[in-house]
């Protein structure tokens, strides 16, 4: 049975003075609950330094660790268990933590075609990989539910690692600021005009009309260059965005700045969640119309609708590995607010089986089917036909698995990826029969409009 050591720190309730501490240590990733202090998000865990990564390309992972690379045509959910494996097993009733050391890192939305059938013919905007994995023996994980701040380290941790975090960690904490200045060279493009977009959207109508599918989520790009630190654009995003399910992970010439609030699949003891979002309006420039607007979303039969579609779809993949009669929906168009938007909001449970893991099933619910439409592989190549670009680490999704066999992930939408010098970010919605071109463009704006804004105040002629 594998061990563990903790090491109880001062409790700080801005994590971002604490990430700051590390963030210059290689791969530093911070699992962000983004100021947002609702129930969802209780938990910030950081870490850095990990012993090895897994980087997926097509059909290609390589594996670096301190043995060097090596590659594999493996599934790449397999790969990831087979480096989960040596820090297990683990006996949970020793911890209460949510992260004892395990996994960190994204499964990006294209890493579905390896799930399911689907051609692969649209360039790339961005050249992240498919998925990118990393094993970390140590975290900080604050609790802000009991202010806590805790130290964990995984046995398989190295003494020299643990001394220099723990050194880290000693130096006080302050105020963070941005090494380098960040700045926005020209504001975001988009790479369909209106009109194109809402031609996408009568063609998928189409598509609906003829029974190839019940709804298709379409997404529209944005992109824009950028010069300086993406730690102050984050930080700018983290203030004007708060969202429970956000994570800042950057490496070398790439990044993800993501401020979701939409969490897919957690497992904690055997049970699982899945809390899917479909329906979404602005938020109101007065009271009264911030209440018109909510009250009209919680009744409106159509966002009704989509969101029991992606329920119904939601059910049927938890079922794939959860306890036969084990599958509710405790909550159905539940309204949660956020600062630039209001969603409907349900949650399906269930019961793991005994002989499945929180991996297999994280890979037979991808990709989430809140961001895909249903039936899930028609939407994806209705998709794959009408979207001009990959949607890379959008759409997929950020987390953790941790060795005991704990995990919690999210929907990585609000997402701004970071490559080699340009930005991308994608807005969207799910397009059903009623559908009306006009509002669904407005939609897919509105979700992304307080992330544009933030950055692009750092714009200058």
């Amino acid at each position: 049975m594998q061990s563990f050591t903790f090491q109880e720190i001062p409790y700080q309730a801005n994590s971002e003075n604490l990430f700051s501490l590390v963030r210059d240590l290689p791969d530093a990733i911070w699992l962000d609950s983004g100021k947002s202090r609702s129930t969802q998000g209780r938990f910030d865990i950081i870490s850095a330094v990990p012993d090895a990564i897994i980087e997926t390309y097509g059909k290609l992972s390589t594996i670096s660790d301190s043995n060097g690379k090596t590659r594999s045509d493996k599934d790449p959910f397999k790969l990831a268990q087979e480096l989960l494996e040596p820090l297990l097993p683990f006996d949970s009733s020793t911890s209460s933590s949510p992260f004892v050391g395990g996994l960190i890192g994204y499964f990006g939305y294209d890493l579905g075609r390896r799930l399911i059938d689907i051609q692969d013919k649209t360039s790339s905007a961005t050249g992240l990989p498919d998925m990118r994995i990393g094993r970390y023996l140590w975290a900080l994980v604050i609790d802000h539910s009991a202010r806590q701040c805790q130290l964990v380290f995984h046995g398989n941790c190295t003494s020299e690692l643990r001394k220099k975090v723990i050194q880290r960690f000693a130096t006080p904490a302050v105020t963070s600021n941005a090494e380098a200045s960040f700045r926005l060279a020209e504001k975001f493009k988009a790479t369909l005009s209106k009109e194109q977009y809402q031609a996408s959207i009568r063609r998928i109508k189409d598509y609906i009309a003829s029974g190839d599918c019940y709804q298709t989520n379409f997404t529209q790009h944005f992109s824009a260059p950028f010069e300086g630190d993406l730690w102050e654009a984050y930080l700018s995003l983290r203030d004007n965005v708060p969202s429970p399910y956000s994570a800042f992970w950057q490496w070398q010439d790439q990044a993800l700045l993501c401020l979701s609030p939409e969490r897919f699949v957690q497992s904690v003891d055997g049970s699982v969640e899945t809390k899917p979002i479909k329906g979404t309006a602005r938020r109101g420039a007065t009271v009264a119309e911030d209440t018109a607007l909510s009250d009209r979303l919680v009744t409106s039969s159509k966002d009704r609708a989509e969101n029991l579609m992606i329920v119904d779809l939601l059910r049927n993949d938890l079922s794939k590995n959860c306890k036969s009669g084990s599958i509710a929906v405790p909550k159905l168009f539940e309204l949660e607010s956020f600062a630039n938007v209001h969603h409907l909001v349900s949650t399906v449970t269930g019961k793991l089986n005994t002989d499945s893991t929180p991996l297999g099933l994280l890979r037979d619910c991808f990709p989430g089917g809140s961001i895909t439409g249903a039936p899930k592989k028609r939407a994806m190549q209705i998709i794959e036909e009408l979207e001009p670009v990959k949607r890379s680490a959008y759409c997929g999704s950020i987390g953790y698995i941790s060795a005991n066999n704990r995990m919690d992930s999210n929907i990585a939408i609000r997402t701004v990826i970071a490559d080699h010098g340009e930005l991308h970010c994608w807005g969207g919605g799910g397009i059903v029969a009623d559908s009306q071109e006009d509002r669904e463009y407005e939609e897919s704006i509105d979700k992304i409009r307080a992330l544009l804004i933030a950055l692009e105040t750092f714009y200058e002629k």
